[in-house]
């Protein structure tokens, strides 16, 4: 694999996000001639010039210490292993979410769409799992969500459902540049599934729902995204709850029920 230049990688930055060379130099205070040189090598970047762009281009932490490694600075964020003391009010607070969101389902992913975390309200979704090695740690979840042997069979509308998520990950792809995500889309890609689909859904026209079969009933959910608005640390700053809602009576009831019965 070729390393770029930090220049190089500006300049890769920039036009993943369809800048041109004047609107990021107008947005980061600088000349486009300033940058121009910084782009094609012939001017070095200062650490914080570094970091300028990088924010302004909404460049994920863990990009930006390779930026500014390849500028020949030291990395500036850090990145801790999950049980660091340091993240313990972080993951304290994940906690607090997930339990609280019941008895609806809601789990904490890494970057990776690994699941590090789930409320006690997802666990029985993920009964009668024909491949039980899919939910051995660490837990895809968008590998056991659409998986032959995982939870797809039981999806009602694995159509629209494959489809938001392949969108989903194709986007983190653009907007992160990890190279692993790549193999997972190409992993999913590979499962037998209904062709992509744009389903029309009057009763659920607001969102993408989820339609999962558990016994005979099925289950219908909309789900929010939440991340840490300000972390300094790349662990941190690539984990993220998504959290499940009843989209309709019918699923917020029986999660109840279901709860004061176990």
């Amino acid at each position: 694999m070729e390393q770029l230049n930090a220049g190089a990688l500006i300049r890769e930055w920039r036009q993943r996000r369809r800048l041109s060379q004047l609107d990021l130099a107008l947005d980061a205070e600088i000349s486009q001639r300033h940058l121009s040189f910084i782009e094609s090598g012939r001017a070095r970047p200062s650490r914080g010039m570094v970091l300028r762009l990088a924010e302004q281009m909404d460049v994920p932490l863990r990009q930006r210490n390779r930026l500014l490694m390849a500028a020949g600075y030291a990395p500036s964020f850090g990145e801790r292993e999950l049980d660091d003391p340091a993240l313990k009010p972080a993951l304290a607070a994940v906690e607090q979410v997930l339990i609280g969101h019941e008895p609806f389902p809601a789990i904490a992913v890494d970057k990776g769409w690994n699941m590090l975390k789930a409320n006690a309200s997802v666990g029985p979704l993920l009964e009668s799992i024909e491949d039980l090695a899919l939910l051995e740690p660490p837990v895809n979840v968008l590998r056991l969500s659409l998986h032959p042997k995982g939870l797809a069979p039981r999806i009602v509308n694995l159509g629209q459902w494959r489809t938001h998520l392949l969108e989903r990950l194709r986007l983190q792809i653009e907007n992160s540049g990890g190279p692993g995500l790549q193999a997972l889309e190409k992993e999913l890609l590979s499962y037998p599934g209904p062709a992509a689909a744009h389903e029309p859904d009057a009763a659920h026209n607001i969102a993408v729902p989820l339609r999962v079969r558990m016994g005979d009933q099925v289950l219908s959910f909309i789900s929010t995204i939440t991340v840490f608005g300000t972390p300094l640390d790349v662990t941190l700053s690539e984990l993220a709850i998504e959290s499940f809602f009843p989209a309709d009576t019918e699923t917020g009831d029986y999660l109840r029920q279901l709860a004061t019965a176990t």
